[in-house]
């Protein structure tokens, strides 16, 4: 009997019906909020909620773990603006793409993130400036994509905050377009077709699926039954087939959990420091943008000034930048950057650092670099090795 019940079981499970799939949709912004997100959200999970979509809205970063991100079988970015998310959440989202997640930006999210490129590449170009409000004709340049089927093939009237873009990704496939000579305000980049000017595209990317459209700064937008057509073809192609995700494929490794580190406080009440270097042996060089250089000594705990070099940052500029060779150990050589005290000279030299003291004497200088500092309030000059050895 105790069989027979389990091969039923079996059966009904076999035969019970997938779970839907869920949408986490996030709208958090760090600058420039737009007026249409509440509209934008109450539509997006009425579609969800009319097609069998689970739905669920955040402006709360922390649900960016990879926990409960294995939940989604699609991301919205919801005209989020500026930075969004921190590196642990970065890290976690890559890897929620990578094991075939799907993303969804709708209209400013082309304006998040620019700092983080990969999160540029998968949204397929970033936000560049925008013209004022206007009217023009969209044309559908794919009429089979689901973002685009219900406008078969006709051209679509729509008033819009047009986007201006930078850095397409080459292999995103075009959905919806404007003629470049038939709005205000243009600017696509030099070499493109003034015909063609990308609205709304798709691409699969890092082992993921990603949708965009520029539509959506009105609120009275989320009104229109083509455009939320538009919406929910782009949410279906960003959830796909809803297949499980899958983790083993990720390249992007997790960040560890903040608190397993100990901070231990080496060293405070620093003049403007500008670079640490490590020598060979454990002890740290530091620099200060007035010309002093220092050791940090591990075994002692003691933060020792080595020399004061004659440096010029009344106006910024000043001590810039500190290298250690590779070959130290060989040579004592290490590399500063520094605006000498003649005016409009900055200079990279090699001293040589034996010791724990600078050879004054030892000085090499490879290069000037007329700079103007009278007129002149930046400070930059950061120096480093590749992995061959070059400075």
């Amino acid at each position: 009997m105790f069989r027979l019940l389990f091969f039923f079981a079996l059966i009904l499970s076999s035969c019970a019906a997938p779970p839907p799939p869920r949408v986490l949709i996030f709208s958090r912004t760090n600058g420039y909020r737009h007026q249409s997100i509440e509209a934008g959200k109450e539509t997006l999970v009425k579609l969800c909620y009319q097609h069998g979509i689970q739905a669920d809205t955040t402006e709360n970063p922390i649900y960016f773990n990879e926990r409960n991100l294995k939940r989604y079988a699609a991301v919205v970015f919801l005209n989020t603006n500026g930075d969004v998310l921190n590196p642990a959440q970065e890290a976690d989202f890559e890897r929620y793409i990578q094991a075939g997640g799907g993303f969804m930006g709708v209209h400013s999210a082309s304006a998040t993130e620019y700092t983080w490129r990969w999160f540029g590449s998968l949204l397929g170009a970033y936000f560049k400036d925008h013209p004022a409000i206007q009217e023009v004709d969209l044309h559908p340049n794919d009429c089979r994509h689901p973002a685009t089927e219900h406008l078969q093939c006709n051209r679509w009237t729509w008033k819009e905050e047009l986007y201006n873009f930078r850095n397409y990704e080459p292999d995103i496939q075009v959905l919806l377009s404007v003629n470049d000579t038939a709005f205000k305000g243009s600017s696509s980049p030099p070499g493109t077709d003034s015909t063609v000017h990308p609205l709304s595209w798709c691409h699969t990317f890092d082992g993921g699926r990603a949708f965009y459209t520029a539509l959506g700064h009105i609120p009275e937008a989320y009104d229109d039954p083509a455009f939320q057509q538009h919406l929910l073809g782009g949410l279906r192609y960003a959830i796909g087939d809803n297949k499980p995700l899958n983790y083993a494929r990720c390249r992007t490794q997790r960040l560890p959990d903040q608190t397993r580190f100990v901070k231990t406080v080496v060293a405070d009440q620093l003049s403007e420091p500008m670079e640490i270097a490590e020598l060979p042996d454990g002890k740290i060089l530091l620099i200060e943008r007035h010309g002093q250089l220092k050791m940090f000594n591990p075994a002692t705990d003691l933060l020792t000034t080595v020399v004061k070099l004659p440096v010029y940052s009344e106006m910024g500029d000043g001590l810039m930048g500190l290298a250690i060779d590779p070959n130290w150990e060989k040579n004592h050589w290490i590399y500063l950057y520094y605006s000498s005290l003649r005016d409009s000279m900055n200079q990279l030299s090699r001293f040589i650092f034996q010791g724990d003291t600078l050879d004054r004497s030892s000085e090499t200088v490879f290069f000037t670099i007329p700079v103007g500092h009278k007129d002149c309030f930046h400070a930059a000059g950061s120096i480093t090795f590749d992995g061959q050895g070059n400075l």
